[in-house]
């Protein structure tokens, strides 16, 4: 019998979600450090390779929302199987995930070695800048699948309450990541100076210790991989559950990127050092927005284990005490922005143009931070009730309805800053939107109980 590290079905709300929340803070930490070590270390080699690697950013951000998306799905018919207590398949939905996971990545690299070049031309790439992303996507496409099956797996021992385990994970392929990118990137000792493609192998790298450890948990802690053969019909209804959720869910998760890959083409007729210094704090963006993303996973295994027991009530206390955080934090994030700002980019490159571009972003954007949190919750928990539709709505309308036109008003009267200010409205908005949305169809549902 698989056991449940948490029952979130039962006990006072907030405690659970603080104790999960937690546990999820150290992997967002993780990841945020993974991708700020990165940047960092490149960013000592030049403008050129720091604009390279924010030209990465919307493509590899692609990547990730798949997996996320089928991380998503795995997480809510696991933690709704949970819920209902049938063990046998939540063994089998999480094996059936993860095989579904490697068929994704093989389709996905092949895809991405093929289109290198025209895509990040079409991207805004030119020149020595496009020869260095060539340098960094070939290693990471080929390495693509140590990145989608650890997170699916990732998501699987999410669903059973347990958040720090996959954050440990994670902690290892940073510290991992730490060790190799100076010494792939520059050169050091035995190691050949491979510049940013030695970025792309530190990640490959680190990012395969994270493989090795959530198949070790899944299989012999966890007990959640089923190693007999199995029925055919039984893996087709499986992923059949899992992509019900899982496809709208990429396809919303990947909205935000291709977004954020227009907003990039836009900001590349401003220079390099603009997309530079954009990128850079994007990067910094995910460590920022830690707290609102941790208790935004969080509500996918709660609402999931609760929406699956029945508990509607429960998952309107969740839902309103993680937003009340999610705002709360980004007050905090908000006034030390306004004073740090332009310090923290300039660790990674002291370039002026580089340093006022990303100052500039993130003094404009904080003030919206609770706020795109709370539209994070709002889809999370609408994945995790089975209501993928009502998701990806949020996310469409954040991205293309509103995000995307407001930028083009935005560059043509103010430049970059106009773009900027265009994310901060339209951040405000969709966690608005997200909040009373998610609100209404859980009376709803309450009422119909």
């Amino acid at each position: 019998m698989i056991r449940t590290k948490i029952n979130l079905t039962e006990g006072p709300v907030a405690p659970a979600i603080l104790k999960m929340a937690g546990g999820m803070l150290f992997g967002f930490v993780a990841m945020s450090a993974f991708n700020a070590v990165d940047t960092y270390f490149v960013g000592q080699l030049g403008a050129a390779e720091l604009a390279a690697m924010s030209f990465t950013f919307p493509v590899v951000m692609v990547i990730h929302s798949v997996s996320m998306g089928l991380g998503i799905g795995i997480s809510s018919v696991v933690s709704r199987a949970i819920g209902s207590k049938d063990h046998n398949k939540v063994q089998r939905l999480t094996t059936d995930g993860l095989g579904l996971a490697v068929l994704i990545v093989l389709v996905i690299s092949l895809c991405g070695l093929a289109t290198i070049r025209p895509l990040f031309e079409l991207l805004g790439a030119r020149g020595a800048v496009l020869d260095l992303v060539q340098d960094y996507m070939v290693i990471w496409y080929i390495g693509v699948t140590f990145v989608v099956v650890p997170m699916s797996g990732n998501n699987a021992i999410r669903a059973t309450g347990d958040t720090l385990t996959p954050s440990v994970i994670m902690i290892v392929a940073v510290v991992v990541n730490i060790i190799l990118d100076p010494l792939l990137i520059f050169g050091m000792g035995p190691f050949p100076r491979m510049g940013i493609a030695g970025a792309a192998l530190a990640t490959v790298i680190a990012r395969f210790s994270t493989l090795i450890f959530s198949l070790l948990i899944l299989i012999f802690r966890e007990k959640l991989i089923l190693l007999k053969r199995p029925k055919i019909f039984e893996v087709l209804s499986s992923w059949k559950e899992i992509t019900f959720i899982g496809v709208p869910a990429a396809l919303v998760q990947a909205i935000n990127p291709l977004s954020l890959g227009i907003i990039t083409w836009l900001l590349a007729q401003f220079g390099n050092n603009v997309v530079a210094g954009f990128g850079a704090a994007s990067r910094l963006e995910m460590l920022i927005m830690i707290i609102p993303m941790s208790f935004g996973s969080v509500m996918s295994p709660f609402t999931g284990q609760n929406w699956g027991a029945g508990k509607i009530k429960r998952i309107i206390q969740g839902v309103r005490f993680s937003s009340l955080i999610s705002i709360i934090w980004g007050v905090v994030v908000f006034i030390g922005i306004l004073f740090m700002a332009a310090p923290i980019i300039s660790l990674f490159n002291d370039n002026p143009e580089i340093v006022n571009a990303g100052a500039t972003y993130l003094r404009i954007i904080s003030i919206s931070y609770g706020f795109f949190g709370i539209m994070f919750i709002s889809t999370q928990s609408f994945n995790a009730m089975k209501k993928p539709l009502q998701a990806a709505i949020i996310t469409l309308l954040r991205a293309f309805i509103i995000y995307i036109p407001l930028a083009f008003i935005g560059v043509y009267f103010w430049q970059e800053k106009g773009i900027f200010t265009a994310t901060m409205i339209t951040n405000l908005a969709a966690g608005a939107i997200g909040f009373f949305y998610l609100r209404n169809n859980l009376k709803r549902k309450k009422e119909l109980s």
